[in-house]
């Protein structure tokens, strides 16, 4: 048995590894800033923090007795430098790491985090990636996914008020895109296995690619829409939707703006190969279901 931390484990993806770690008889600390959302956890067995990673104190007093660690960035996206968020969080995750000699971290990384620069909000997920790269003796996997399924849930509010799909990405532009409960299936079974060494990467790739003209079609199948058609919007018109919508404030929307230019460019989207191990189970197809509902009950 094993001692393991998690932090953002009331997420979509925290919550998966947890349940799943638990499952496998585990000792399993879940962390998070919401103390009412933790109580499910802790009716499974999960010992409970309720913290903050910008505290770092706190994550070093969490990580102690670890044998791995899972560290999520969840920044602020209404700061007024989300960027300056994200490294002030990763600093934050290294130094309890460090202080710990926690032998064992999955980082969740991000598909363009091999730019370092130039792919907008993955930026801070790259600083994360070359930070954890000088610890010499702890075994580091920098977990990849791709775009997230639930990200198309952005397109609800402008089908319902415009009666068109539109985001910034091109819609005959195909990428692999992963339902989150398949990353953190991911993330649980090389946490229960270890079977890292040193400093490594895998990318967690969904079952295949898909542009936002076939999601767009999927979709609206899906609510009783078949005509419903995608519109690629400008950046600028973008960004300051997802403001006016709530959804983040004006420095995110620019760095979101940003990810979409680079995966349009293909800068983003460049250097990885799918293979059997990478390819996970969800289509976008099965995700539809619970996209509709969403939908429908909003």
């Amino acid at each position: 048995m094993k001692n393991y931390v998690i932090t953002g484990a009331t997420g979509n993806i925290g919550k998966v590894i947890v349940k799943q770690l638990l499952e496998a008889k585990q000792n399993v600390t879940a962390i998070a800033r919401n103390e009412e959302k933790l109580k499910e956890l802790a009716s499974m067995g999960a010992k409970t923090l309720v913290g903050n990673t910008y505290d770092k104190g706190f994550l070093t007093e969490a990580f102690k007795g670890a044998d791995a660690v899972f560290c999520l960035l969840s920044p602020d996206m209404f700061a007024k430098d989300v960027l300056n968020e994200q490294k002030q969080i990763s600093d934050n995750y290294f130094e309890a790491v460090k202080a710990n000699h926690v032998k064992n971290v999955v980082l969740l990384s991000s598909i363009g985090a091999h730019l370092r620069n130039g792919a907008g909000i993955v930026d801070g997920l790259g600083y994360l990636e070359d930070l954890f790269t000088q610890l010499k003796d702890t075994n580091v996997l920098n977990l990849r996914p791709t775009y997230f399924m639930e990200n198309t849930f952005g397109l609800i509010g402008t089908i319902k008020h415009m009666g068109i799909a539109g985001t910034p990405i091109a819609g005959d532009l195909k990428f692999p895109i992963v339902a989150t409960k398949d990353i953190g299936a991911v993330a649980a079974k090389h946490l229960l296995d270890l079977n890292f060494e040193g400093n490594t990467v895998e990318y967690v790739l969904g079952a295949k690619d898909y542009s936002y003209n076939e999601i767009t079609e999927i979709v609206g199948k899906a609510i009783g829409k078949p005509d419903l058609k995608f519109v690629q919007f400008s950046y600028e018109d973008s960004a300051k939707g997802m403001v006016s919508a709530g959804f983040c404030g004006e420095d995110a929307a620019r760095l979101m703006s940003d990810l979409a230019k680079g995966m349009n460019s293909q800068q983003v989207l460049g250097i990885h190969t799918r293979t059997a191990e990478n390819t996970t189970p969800t289509t976008y197809e099965e995700f539809s279901h619970t996209w509709a509902w969403v939908y429908n009950n909003m």
